[in-house]
């Protein structure tokens, strides 16, 4: 009697368990298909690549796309060595006690931490003590703020996962914990490490209020011939830099061209779009890279068999 009963408790909580599932599944397949839906026809090439107009109706969004993956690009090359080295610390480094715990203390409070906030702290330190003035760096840098105390957990607990007898092979083999942790360590966890910076992707792409007080409200008009030190160069990291979720605010906030809700609605589709085969290359890259690194493992295997004989 005990058993069946336990029986439909479980069976019970597993269909609700289900239920929560397919509900956020459900709400996220219909927010996608909403806003694709009202956004149609943002494959026109005069929109993707086109230039943005302040009056007129029928403006592109060809600099702010280009910020975005700039963007992205920039706060990634600042972000993992920060995050991964962080994580490699406290997993394979870090003592316990009252140091790591007031480490741990800090990274939990900068993950609570209101964008709004870090971007007013970028105000402060970016734009008005540096005198740089809105720029790309700012916007990256604020971000990595940002992103930087989800990336250093997703590494640590990726490290930490890793078997210790994996760790105890290797060392017992001669090699150091610096070349374990390099060569064993990280190709072993190297998927969930990558998780870490699809979830750092998609807040680069979807981030605004940080953003607006670092990298500003504003595009100058681009020209990939002028020097690198020029405002107008693409490549510049020192010049003002609107990014797709910010232009996506400035339209629904104080947009004054006819089509404004149009624009808007068709770049929140292409954001949308973009996070989603970032997502989808990310996940395929880092299977490649674990079979890779499997393969190379199996490989090494062999040639130490073989010597051995």
């Amino acid at each position: 009697m005990r058993n069946k009963n336990a029986r439909t408790v479980n069976n019970i909580w597993t269909g609700i368990f289900y239920g929560i599932a397919a509900l956020v599944v459900a709400l996220l397949v219909y927010l996608v298909v909403e806003i694709i839906a009202k956004g149609w026809g943002f494959w026109d090439p005069n929109f993707l690549f086109g230039k943005p107009s302040n009056t007129m109706a029928g403006g592109g969004i060809g600099p702010q796309l280009f910020n975005s993956f700039y963007m992205l690009v920039l706060t990634l090359i600042i972000s993992i060595p920060l995050g991964l080295g962080a994580g490699i610390y406290l997993a394979e480094y870090a003592k316990q006690g009252r140091f790591l715990n007031f480490v741990r203390l800090c990274i939990e409070t900068m993950a609570s931490l209101p964008s709004i906030v870090v971007g007013l702290f970028g105000l402060l330190i970016f734009v008005t003590f540096s005198g740089w003035g809105y720029t790309l760096i700012g916007g990256a840098l604020v971000i990595t703020i940002l992103n930087l105390p989800g990336l250093t957990r997703v590494c640590e607990s990726a490290i930490a996962s890793v078997p210790a007898s994996v760790k105890e092979a290797s060392l017992g083999l001669g090699a150091t914990k610096w070349q374990t942790i390099v060569k064993v360590v990280i190709p072993s966890a190297i998927q969930q490490i990558i998780t870490g910076v699809i979830l750092t992707a998609g807040r680069i792409f979807g981030e605004a209020a940080a953003l607006i007080y670092t990298a500003g409200l504003t595009t100058p008009m681009l020209n990939s011939n002028a020097d690198l030190t020029s405002p107008v160069n693409p490549f510049n990291i020192f010049r003002p830099a609107e990014t797709l979720a910010v232009h996506i605010w400035k339209l629904n906030s104080e947009g004054i061209v006819p089509d404004a809700r149009l624009i808007a609605t068709k770049s929140a589709a292409i954001l949308i779009i973009m996070v989603l085969l970032f997502n989808i290359v990310a996940r395929l890259v880092a299977k490649l890279l674990d079979s890779y690194f499997k393969g190379s493992t199996k490989m090494k295997k062999r040639k130490d068999v073989k010597s051995a004989a």
